[in-house]
């Protein structure tokens, strides 16, 4: 290994004495340069060199050249030019001083050492680690940033050891397309890295990207010469004028000169070269397309960016294409919801005919139109999904305060009361045909209760109370979140009955009936906000939170060691805590931890409580932290991290006897030396 760090150092001898001779590095200044790369040279070469290791050597040195590259610009800025001013001056002499100056920095060997240096760090990192990308991106770009020669067989390095990497193909086509200017090798590596990876999206859409650039800088090519009939025709006026401007560079062949026929024959042979050239460019754009289809045949998400990319350009023949594409799509997607509702919203961007309506009528036009795709979505694809995402495009048009809300329909100043019929039209659509899911369930209620902010509130609160009490006796029965917001409306009606936030007996008891039906046939896993709801509601109601604590440790029994039972048990045990102290809290956590296998979350939530009020000086803490560790130790045996904290809490809280005990017996329990630390005498 030392010789061969000592026959690397050695090879740098003839940059060092270059860089020396030229004034950028004193001979100290080479001394550490050697000794630094001296030392990443050996960490290169040791049994297991990092990627580190690599990329901390790179970035060594290229601050080498770039401080080399510094203190050049500097002394040759500091370097006085010779004079021409006085003509007493040798002319001889100074031509020798140029041709010096000249030769001084020229480029030698200084000048690329440091980048052969990096490229060959680069090539060994890459060596030792062929499957790390990040690497190989790093080892193109130095390539690219540098233009260097090796990025062509760098590219097919990494693209051999990575063929199933689109962007490693897109990568190299784009340096020929962008960088090298060879188009037919951007295209024979996009079209090589197709049939690597068929079903990269990515690729198949920068291919369609790179062939329409290509046209693009055809077409600017057309319009400097002036080849183009359509719209890049040099205009005939600004021809005729320049020529008469130089009629002196022109030299009369005819002197009947340009005869309108041959002139109209002329232009009918430009134009048919015209068509044929936009027609070869569309047939390639349909030849992509296709063969993106017969890869990705079930791929909305790519046909819908062809269809933008054909959007954005103007080509002959390309609205064949565009309708093309649009009966693909109904064809194949038909049975897709999110084709649909794409399709809908497509209907908003759509300018035809908007010109010669006002910006009102214009958009309830758009609007109509996607209404029409919406109803058509429903009567063929009459699904959850498809309500919910009809439901969803006349949120956002009734209200701007949504996130997916269309800001087309509030720059129009509309009224969300003149769509009000017709959402809630949708909801009941869904409701009558089976359709209505529980998220759907839930925009329904939440609907009438926005609607209920106008002067109509009481009537509307009134309404949506009615709606889902309706929706939980159904099929929606099992949907804890509409009971959940059913409660908050309950509870919101009878304080906006009340007019104050305490409530009678006989609205405690309704209330308390409501929870009594909904909490015993939920698991407590899908009722977890509505059991915080009632605690919330009943905790200073004794009677009322005995008997949730009683319908709770039934859901608890039959929950197990759920993660969502150790959060309600929790907050019981947190309310009695701050409600009644810690004693009473203790009898709370001791009537749930009787239940069969109670969770090792809710022992920990337990043995926190304890920990804590031992660290205040509780006497009772400690004693009873340590039966709940035993306690959980004996459900929960194998769980290392238990054994951890119940060790380290002997360590702060207790003596070296007691943490000698944990220690010897967490050992022999899980059969391991290594589970804890060296106990502390």
């Amino acid at each position: 290994m030392a010789d061969t760090v000592q026959y690397r150092l050695e090879r740098m001898s003839d940059e060092l004495d270059d860089l020396e001779r030229r004034g950028l590095f004193t001979r100290a200044e080479l001394a550490e340069v050697v000794r630094r790369r001296r030392d990443f040279e050996f960490r290169l070469r040791r049994h297991s060199p990092r990627k580190a290791d690599f990329l901390d050597y790179i970035a060594y040195l290229l601050r080498v050249d770039a401080l080399r590259d510094l203190r050049k610009r500097a002394i040759i800025r500091a370097t006085p030019n010779p004079t021409h001013s006085d003509e007493d001056n040798d002319t001889n002499e100074d031509g020798k001083k140029r041709k010096k100056r000249k030769k001084k920095w020229a480029k030698s060997i200084s000048d690329f050492a440091g980048v052969l240096r990096v490229l060959d760090v680069y090539r060994m990192a890459t060596v030792r680690f062929k499957g790390d990308l990040d690497l190989w991106f790093r080892y193109l770009e130095f390539c690219r940033q540098k233009g260097h020669g090796r990025m062509k067989q760098v590219m097919a390095q990494a693209i051999r050891y990575h063929p199933n990497v689109p962007g490693l193909w897109m990568y190299a086509a784009a340096w020929e397309f962008d960088q090298n200017l060879n188009v037919a090798a951007a295209r024979a590596l996009m079209q090589s890295g197709l049939r690597s990876c068929p079903e990269s999206e990515d690729m198949w859409i920068e291919y369609l990207r790179m062939e329409l650039t290509y046209l693009n800088k055809l077409k600017a090519r057309k319009v400097a010469l002036g080849e183009d009939v359509k719209t890049l025709q040099k205009s005939s006026d600004d021809s005729g004028q320049w020529k008469e401007e130089n009629k002196e560079l022109f030299m009369s062949l005819d002197e009947q000169g340009d005869s309108p026929k041959e002139s109209g024959l002329e232009d009918v042979a430009l134009e048919d070269k015209e068509d044929l050239f936009w027609q070869q460019g569309v047939l390639i754009i349909r030849t992509i397309y296709h063969g993106a289809m017969e890869a990705l045949p079930s791929s909305l998400t790519l046909r819908k960016k062809i269809l933008d990319i054909l959007n954005s350009v103007e080509l002959a023949h390309s609205e064949e294409l565009r309708l093309e594409v649009m009966d693909d799509l109904k064809k194949d997607f038909s049975h897709n919801e999110d084709y649909w509702d794409w399709l809908a919203r497509l209907q908003l961007s759509d300018s035809t005919n908007s010109s010669t309506l006002n910006r009102k009528e214009a958009v309830l036009d758009k609007l109509n139109k996607s209404i029409q795709v919406y109803d058509e979505a429903v009567r063929k694809l009459p699904t959850s999904k498809m309500y919910s995402l009809y439901a969803n495009f006349w949120l956002g048009v009734v209200f701007s305060d949504r996130e997916d809300s269309i800001s087309l329909f509030h720059d129009a100043d509309f009224d969300a009361s003149e769509f009000t019929s017709a959402i809630l039209k949708v909801f009941e659509n869904a409701e009558s045909c089976g359709c209505l899911s529980e998220d759907l369930a839930c925009q329904y209620v939440s609907l009438c209760l926005k609607l209920g902010r106008s002067e109509e509130a009481p009537e509307r609160l009134e309404e949506a109370k009615n709606l889902a009490e309706k929706l939980c006796s159904g099929p929606l029965s099992q949907a804890a979140n509409l009971w959940n917001l059913r409660a908050s409306i309950e509870i919101k009606s009878l304080a906006t009955a009340t007019g104050s936030a305490s409530f009678s007996e006989e609205n405690l008891s309704s209330l308390f009936d409501l929870f009594n039906i909904v909490l015993p046939k939920l698991s407590i896993t899908k009722a977890e906000g509505l059991w915080h709801t009632a605690m919330k509601l009943f905790s200073h109601e004794k009677i009322y939170f005995e008997k949730l604590v009683k319908c709770a440790t039934l859901s608890l029994s039959s929950a197990g060691g759920s993660d969502c039972g150790a959060s309600v048990s929790s907050a019981f045990v947190g309310w009695v805590l701050q409600k009644d102290g810690i004693k009473q809290a203790r009898k709370m956590y001791k009537r749930f931890l009787a239940l069969p296998r109670p969770s090792l979350k809710f022992f920990q939530f337990c043995i926190e409580l304890e920990a804590s009020l031992a660290s205040i000086g509780n006497n009772d803490g400690l004693v009873n932290a340590r039966k709940l560790y035993d306690s959980a130790i004996s459900l929960y045996p194998q769980e290392r991290e238990l054994w951890r904290k119940y060790y380290d809490m002997e360590l702060t809280a207790g003596t070296s006897e007691t943490s000698n005990a944990i220690y010897w017996r967490a050992r022999k329990v899980l059969n391991d030396s290594t589970v804890l630390d060296i106990p502390r005498s």
